[in-house]
């Protein structure tokens, strides 16, 4: 794997954006942003969030996607200009199958930790003109990562990526991923992602319970019915 860095950082404002006959508050439109940045514990300088329930806060400060992904893009949807998919740092050498929930990179001056995947909304589908997708990213994992800011600082194209600490635990942003949104009813990799504190955000926690519960029933249906 070539050494991971950044290639593009981009912050957003807040603009209305048409949905189904509506206006939805959003910056997912992003543009790259020359020099450096500085970020803080809720993000980048200059960017914002049209929705702070759902987006931002300290947990989702900071939006990573590979830019690897964007050649997979361009041959289902059409060349997308970077960044297409709301993140505040497109990189390279990194994808969701390398980034460990909770593992600590230096990235310029700053100090990220891997928080969680993204979870795609239909703000996707809005920003892009494509009707599915939202699911076309859930479906084939190209979700990006969120992250923690530890240390403020400040970040530019071209600064590396460091891997400073790692979880032993080895759960990656896919993995969270696959067993949250995609394959539903694998309910022992559920199970192993519960077993772990602080994998999960607690409301995804509550999810996977929720959904674990209904799992044990229908064994137990299936076993005396």
């Amino acid at each position: 794997m070539s050494k991971a860095r950044v290639v593009v950082v981009s912050t957003g404002a807040v603009r209305q954006l048409p949905w189904r006959g509506r206006a939805v508050p959003t910056a997912i439109a992003k543009a790259p942003v020359e020099g450096r940045v500085d970020v803080g514990v809720l993000g980048l300088a200059g960017d914002e969030q049209g929705d702070r329930v759902h987006h931002g806060g300290r947990d989702k400060a900071v939006l990573l996607y590979a830019s690897e992904h964007y050649a997979s893009w361009a041959d289902e949807v059409g060349v997308l200009d970077t960044p297409a998919f709301g993140e505040n740092l497109t990189i390279a050498g990194l994808l969701e199958s390398d980034l460990v929930i909770g593992s600590v990179h230096a990235v310029g001056t700053a100090l990220l930790q891997v928080s969680q995947p993204r979870r795609p909304c239909f703000k996707l589908a809005a920003h892009h003109g494509v009707v599915d997708m939202a699911v076309r990213t859930q479906r084939t994992g190209r979700t990006g990562v969120y992250c923690r800011v530890l240390r403020p600082g400040d970040v530019g194209a071209g600064d590396g990526i460091v891997l400073v600490d790692q979880p032993s635990h080895g759960i990656t942003a896919a993995e969270v991923h696959r067993v949250v949104n995609v394959d539903r009813d694998d309910a022992e990799a559920a199970r192993h992602l519960l077993r772990h504190d602080g994998v999960l955000p607690e409301s995804w926690v509550r999810l996977l319970s929720r959904r674990f519960d209904g799992v044990l029933e229908d064994q137990a249906a299936r076993l005396h019915g």
